[in-house]
């Protein structure tokens, strides 16, 4: 058997290695940076002492939530076991989807699921406006990925493009909240919409064809629904809710049918009940629950974000079970 030396290794894993040093630096300029306070902390945060949003008392020092904070510690851990089972591809010379090895779009998803920790991390640990910029921007970045993904799939588009197209997105996004605010001064949320886009296009990769083009976009409703938004409400509140025409955006522009196919069962539907038990719990963690007790080191906020750094990690390995459709003689 051939040994790999420790150059090689360094080599074959180097994406790996990059996040791990980036984090190493993130972790190194969030200590220096903090160590002389945060400054002024947001407005809508609370102060030293009181419960915050997210149920944990504020404290002083690095870290204002500090299970909420280093909970996020989950993410990173994800997204570099994506990157060390993409060097392990490499290694091995698999390249049996879009997901497999040095992909740039598989590099892409798994340095994102990295990035969701540091983002979330800053805004439990700094209480500032621009710590919550930075979470609300990673969790953007990261929920684009598998439906443009899928977009880019089912319309035809060359990686260029999809890349030209995210950026694009993540740009507008990033000057939009940070100038506008949350809800980008229209009441749409970009996190919030993007997962039902997600789900319709997953439903369309799945059974594509003209007429599911348009029956498609019914399956956002039923996504909203699992959230606590019901059909009676939305069309009673269209002003409000006006965003659920992006529920047909895929059947707009995903014009032909997917060259792949993917097996949903298990993974993709792991991190389906991974995400809405995340949700469960999520909603628990606010002052006024019963579950919130904020000097307990067991933190439902903490447990929303491990449930859900598995849930990256499962639609990873959802997603590179993708490979070319068959097609019958």
């Amino acid at each position: 058997m051939k040994l790999f030396s420790l150059a090689a290794l360094i080599e074959t894993q180097r994406p790996f290695f990059i996040g791990l040093g980036s984090l190493a630096i993130f972790f190194i300029l969030y200590i220096l940076v903090g160590s002389n306070g945060w400054g002024e902390p947001a407005s809508w945060e609370q102060g030293i002492g009181e419960i915050s949003r997210w149920c944990e008392r504020v404290k002083e020092g690095l870290f204002h939530e500090p299970i909420n904070a280093l909970s996020n510690i989950g993410f990173m851990v994800a997204g570099l076991f994506m990157l060390w089972i993409l060097g392990r591809d490499q290694i091995q010379r698999k390249n049996a989807s879009n997901f497999h090895g040095f992909n740039s779009i598989a590099l892409l998803y798994a340095s994102v699921s990295i990035w969701l920790g540091p983002g979330s991390l800053l805004m439990h640990g700094t209480h500032t406006a621009w710590g919550a910029w930075a979470d609300n921007l990673s969790m953007v970045m990261y929920i684009v990925i598998p439906w443009l993904y899928n977009f880019k799939v089912m319309a035809k588009w060359s990686v260029s493009t999809f890349f030209k197209v995210y950026l694009s997105i993540i740009i507008a996004y990033g000057l939009g909240r940070w100038f506008l605010g949350d809800g980008m001064g229209i009441g749409f949320s970009v996190y919030g919409v993007s997962i039902g886009i997600w789900v319709v296009s997953e439903f369309l990769f799945r059974f594509w064809s003209q007429r599911m083009r348009f029956i498609s976009g019914f399956i956002g409703f039923l996504v909203a629904a699992v959230f606590g938004i019901y059909p009676q409400e939305i069309f009673n509140n269209l002003d409000q809710y006006w965003w659920i025409a992006f529920f047909w955006l895929p059947g707009i522009i995903c014009k032909s049918e997917p060259d792949y196919e993917r097996r949903h069962f298990p993974w993709y539907f792991v991190g389906m009940f991974l995400y809405i038990s995340a949700f469960v719990i999520w909603l628990q963690g606010y002052p006024d629950q019963p579950l919130c007790n904020p000097d307990s080191l067991i933190q439902p906020h903490g447990i929303w974000h491990i449930l859900c750094s598995l849930a990256t990690l499962s639609f990873f390995v959802f997603l590179r079970t993708e490979q070319i459709k068959k097609r019958e003689a």
